[in-house]
């Protein structure tokens, strides 16, 4: 007789990934402000690199109107 699949299938990594855990740091999300010092500074280049300030300090004086304040 064949056996039967119950549930929602499991997907394996391989096995050469099974063992890569970077300083054994647990598998998972990080945390918030580790995510966020990890954007910022791309987010500062982009908008240094492409003339993004004027057009941050329009959308940010916008917001700012539309607040009341």
């Amino acid at each position: 007789m064949a056996t039967q699949l119950t549930g929602a299938a499991r997907r394996r990594r391989p096995h050469w990934l099974a063992s890569r855990q970077p300083f054994g740091a647990p598998a998972g999300t990080r945390h918030p402000v580790i995510a966020l010092a990890m954007v910022l500074p791309c987010a500062v280049l982009l908008l240094a690199l492409f003339g993004g300030w004027d057009q941050l300090a329009t959308q940010t004086k916008a917001v700012a109107d539309l607040i009341g304040r």
